[in-house]
């Protein structure tokens, strides 16, 4: 499923010559799509191929696979974790499916898929989508007559409010000089949360540090805000999420920040440097 024109070169393919599918994200799928392919794919089946050989052919691990299986739709969590990979496109998704030999489900949804990637070309989607046409002032405590401006906007959740503060001292009180966007301290009240937030992460914050703990994995705030920079920056290439660790974690680490460089507070033997290379990240142009 590379192109439009390896789609044309074969009569057996599901992809029409004048969509690329290879150039279109998997975020474009909308949530019809994947409640259909949740349809197909979530009954375990002795005789098509399920679920679990997709996220094989996505190379998600043992545990990773063992650990969606509790979830009521362990499809449409499997979607959300690929989809922020810089290589999940709807080509590769289809071409998954043709290798797992499910062509039913291609033939069912190709209606559906290409109107999805219609609509992504007109007009690219943000995922989750979210209220691009909000004002761009009066939102934090220090807007005037131009939009207060930020090195990093903090993603926590409440019961790590203690470490926000300490990063507070270290980042902005010391000769660091960094200003970070603290949503408790700097967004003014009565905004529409998810609308401004898309707003300070895409527009006036130049990176994010996400503080990973066992309460982020269980914060729809924390996982809104991190899927919604990570598809800023798909692969991480303009080095936009730098996650931390600041105290130990009983659960696993989320698989969808596996693939970047942690800051590990939770090692003595580095914790003399954490500072150092955290302030160093942020101050990148």
């Amino acid at each position: 499923m590379a192109s439009s024109s390896s789609a044309s070169s074969s009569s057996s393919s599901p992809c029409p010559a004048s969509i690329d599918y290879d150039a279109i994200p998997a975020i474009a799928l909308n949530y019809g799509v994947r409640k259909r392919l949740g349809q197909y794919l979530n009954p375990t089946n002795t005789v098509a191929s399920d679920w679990t050989d997709l996220a094989e052919r996505m190379d998600f691990t043992y545990l990773e696979i063992r650990n969606y299986e509790r979830r009521e739709n362990p499809t449409q969590t499997l979607l959300e974790e690929w989809q922020t990979r810089p290589e999940a496109t709807v080509g590769k998704l289809l071409t998954f499916l043709e290798e797992a030999e499910r062509k039913d489900i291609i033939t069912d949804l190709k209606r559906h898929i290409d109107e999805n990637c219609r609509k992504y070309l007109q007009k690219p989607v943000q995922v989750p989508v979210v209220d691009s046409g909000h004002q761009d002032r009066g939102i934090t405590v220090l807007d005037s007559h131009m939009p207060e401006m930020f090195d990093a906007f903090i993603c926590y959740c409440k019961s790590d409010i203690q470490f926000v503060h300490e990063l507070i001292r270290q980042l902005e009180q010391t000769d660091h000089n960094l200003k970070l966007c603290v949503f408790d301290r700097d967004v003014l009240p009565g905004t529409c949360v998810w609308s401004i937030t898309s707003e300070l992460i895409e527009n006036r914050c130049k990176r994010m540090v996400v503080v990973i703990s066992d309460d982020y994995l269980d914060s729809d705030a924390c996982d809104f805000q991190t899927k919604f920079a990570l598809s800023l920056c798909p692969g991480a290439r303009s080095k936009r999420l730098i996650p931390v660790v600041y105290k130990p974690m009983k659960r696993p680490f989320p698989s969808i920040l596996r693939f970047l460089t942690v800051c590990d507070y939770t090692r003595p033997c580095t914790q003399s440097w954490f500072w150092i290379r955290l302030a160093k990240a942020l101050s990148l142009p």
